[in-house]
C-alpha cells in the first residue's frame, strides 16, 4: 500500500531507524528502572542521581549511553532481549542508529 502521507511529512529509512533506536532504548531505560538493583548500578555507573535523571534523559547522548550500559553487561544484555523478545545483536544495531544520529560535539 502506497504511503498517502505527503512528501514532506514522509519518513525517510534513517529516519524510521533512529526512531526505532530510540524506542529501543527507552523500553531498555524501562527494564532497568524495573528492578531496583538495576536502576541502582545503572545510576552508580553513570553517576546520575535519582533526582537527575528526568533533566539526564533530555540530554542528546542519554539514550545511546543506555545502550551501552546494555550492550556493556552481557547478562543483562541477555535478560533484556529475553524480556523483550529481541535478539541481543538489535541493541548494538540501535545503538548504532543512534550514534549516528546523535550530534557531534564542537
Amino acid at each position: 500500500m502506497k504511503d498517502r502521507r505527503p512528501s514532506g511529512i514522509r519518513k525517510s529509512d534513517s529516519q524510521a531507524r533512529q526512531q526505532a533506536a530510540e524506542e529501543l532504548a527507552i523500553a531498555a531505560l524501562s527494564f532497568i528502572a524495573g528492578e531496583a538493583e538495576r536502576l541502582g548500578r545503572f545510576l552508580a555507573l553513570t553517576g546520575i542521581g535519582p533526582e537527575s535523571i528526568r533533566d539526564a534523559a533530555r540530554e542528546p547522548n542519554f539514550l545511546l549511553g543506555v545502550l551501552d550500559h546494555v550492550a556493556s553487561d552481557e547478562s543483562l544484555l541477555v535478560a533484556f532481549a529475553e524480556h523483550s523478545g529481541i535478539d541481543p545483536e538489535d541493541v548494538a544495531r540501535a545503538r548504532e542508529a543512534l550514534a549516528r544520529g546523535t550530534p557531534q560535539a564542537p
